[in-house]
């Protein structure tokens, strides 16, 4: 063991790792940590019971640390604490009992775990028929939470039901995503009929519960869910300091958002002139959205177009504006299955980096894919984004502790990162045409009209007198839809999606801009220090990795 790591905070942080994926095995499976493919979290009032239980024992075991003798242990427990800490209080918050949405719930999240499992052996093959067969188990514990939390008036709003139930009912039907396994099977070479005939029943047994599941939302849960959308302030500021890490003025951060929207309102308009002289906005983002020349005209067609962004990208910048380790010089670009949110996510790698970090779009397949956009999210979701982050996070082994560079991933610092890579590469030149540099334009807009959105919606605050949009009038969903389409260039079903997701997962979608402006302070607090060296800070900020807000202000911080 190096000395960096002779403190026994690291001993115990690997531990808590193990311990944390027995609790949780489906987010095992997204980290890459082998062992818990074949299990699920105990997802019932009785498994939330006892996570709190152990949860409560690794605090214990964290607070009784000796003191640490440099930063990096210092980092180690304090990111440790922390973590168990958010966990704790998302018990105390009484989440598991409303852990239903339209994006980030059991609902997607366990048909999701299937994506990331490995299949390349008969072993991992009987892990993915083992899954499947224990999943009406799994629904059981899930719905006995959701039942208690009916029973505690803490039902959530009904547009999430409807939205869970939709894709909760895509999943058993012929469309389900359970049915690609039996080709995924035959493609991947494996010759057992036993096996085979596990997976085919497996599949049955998969898309019968996401049935009974959809059956249940719609007819017994839906009836007990409220209108009202919005969390309200009380609730809202505790999902704040689960996203960020830190506490805000929400009512601060609402003026501010509205700020952000008009100055980047205003370039939009003057490089929509370069796009599509003298017919503003709506001229040019029409012209982008239907010139054949400006799209990919096949699915295909755009993860090969994204890939090569995405090299360029890191063959250019390695060595010159960050130190890009030897394992994250790859990262794949593929298309997620349908039946979920439409967006962009990224999966990073696993412990090992025998599995590459990856590049997930969902989207309308087999329709002609406009390309201004993607340019700037293929940045943010990949590289210098959330691939170079995470990988530089999982790769620091020799500083960071394992639970540090496996588990831990805050909203505000992670989004807040991915947001200002962005603007790097804006900054840096790489928007290389003034379509490109439009898509980065709609996207810091998009994520500025989240902080109006998501603060406004849930806090049912009016929209400004002083605004051109609906001023005076209280947020609605059609309202918020409306912003999307005629602010953030989105199309309908895209917007109503956003929507959708803003409503159901308070605090999440304000993470990316406010983070992005942490970070930004941070750099303006370090660029008035003598000496200021970007790559430098980028280093120090990215080793630092997606923590809490508070702490990545502590340990960034040139001392």
């Amino acid at each position: 063991m190096s000395f960096e790591q002779s403190h026994p905070v690291y001993a115990l942080s690997s531990e808590l790792v193990d311990e944390l994926c027995g609790l949780f095995p489906d987010d095992a499976t997204y980290l890459g940590v082998t062992g818990f493919d074949d299990k699920w979290p105990d997802l019932s009032p009785a498994g939330a019971e006892r996570t709190v239980a152990a949860l409560e024992r690794m605090d214990r075991h964290i607070v009784e640390m000796p003191e640490p003798t440099n930063k990096w242990e210092d980092l180690a427990i304090a990111v440790a604490h922390d973590e168990i800490q958010r966990l704790r209080a998302g018990y105390d918050n009484q989440n598991h009992l409303r852990n239903l949405n339209s994006i980030s719930s059991p609902v997607q999240n366990i048909r999701e775990a299937f994506d990331h499992m490995k299949k390349d052996t008969v072993e991992a093959w009987a892990n993915v028929a083992t899954r499947m067969e224990l999943l009406p188990e799994l629904f059981a514990g899930f719905t006995a939470a959701l039942d208690e939390g009916r029973g505690r008036s803490l039902a959530v709003p009904v547009r999430q039901v409807t939205e869970a139930a939709r894709q909760a009912a895509v999943q058993a039907s012929d469309a389900s995503a359970f049915e690609a396994l039996q080709t995924e099977l035959a493609e991947s070479g494996i010759q057992d009929d036993a096996l085979r005939e596990r997976i085919d029943r497996g599949i049955a047994t998969a898309r019968a519960a996401y049935g009974d599941l959809a059956s249940y939302l719609r007819t017994i849960y839906a009836p007990d869910a409220p209108e009202r959308d919005a969390a309200g302030e009380e609730r809202y500021r505790r999902e704040v300091r689960q996203m960020l890490g830190t506490d805000i003025d929400p009512h601060e951060a609402y003026a501010w958002g509205w700020e952000e929207v008009e100055a980047i309102r205003a370039r939009m308009n003057d490089v929509a002139e370069q796009i599509a002289p003298g017919e503003g906005i709506a001229g040019a983002l029409h012209l982008l959205k239907t010139d054949p020349t400006r799209s990919a005209a096949t699915s295909d067609e755009l993860v090969t177009f994204l890939a090569a962004r995405l090299d360029e990208a890191l063959d250019r910048l390695a060595g010159t504006h960050f130190d890009v380790p030897d394992p994250i010089r790859r990262c794949d670009v593929k298309l997620a299955p349908p039946g979920g949110s439409l967006g962009a996510y990224y999966v990073g790698p696993s412990e090992d980096f025998t599995r590459a970090g990856s590049v997930w779009w969902s989207i309308l397949r087999d329709e002609p894919r406009p390309l201004y956009e993607d340019v700037t999210t293929a940045y943010h979701e990949g590289f210098p984004g959330h691939h170079l982050q995470v990988g530089i996070q999982v790769s620091l082994s020799e500083r960071l502790s394992r639970l540090h560079r496996l588990w831990v991933w805050m909203p505000g610092s992670g989004e807040g990162w991915a947001l200002y890579a962005e603007r790097l590469m804006d900054e840096l030149g790489y928007l290389d045409e003034p379509d490109y540099v439009f898509g980065y334009l709609a996207s810091q807009i998009h994520r500025a009209c989240r902080v109006v959105i998501d603060i406004g919606s849930h806090l049912e605050l009016p929209i400004p007198g002083g605004q051109p949009f609906h001023p005076g009038e209280s947020w609605s969903f059609e309202t918020a839809v409306e912003m999307l389409e005629e602010y953030a260039t989105l199309d309908r079903p895209y917007a109503e999606s956003e929507i959708n997701r803003y409503l159901g997962w308070p605090a999440q979608a304000i993470a990316y801009k406010l983070g992005e402006r942490e970070i930004l302070r941070l750099r303006e607090t370090e660029r008035a220090n003598n000496g200021f060296d970007l790559k430098e800070f980028h280093a120090r900020l990215l080793e630092v990795g997606p923590v809490g807000l508070d702490l990545l202000r502590q340990f960034t911080l040139a001392e």
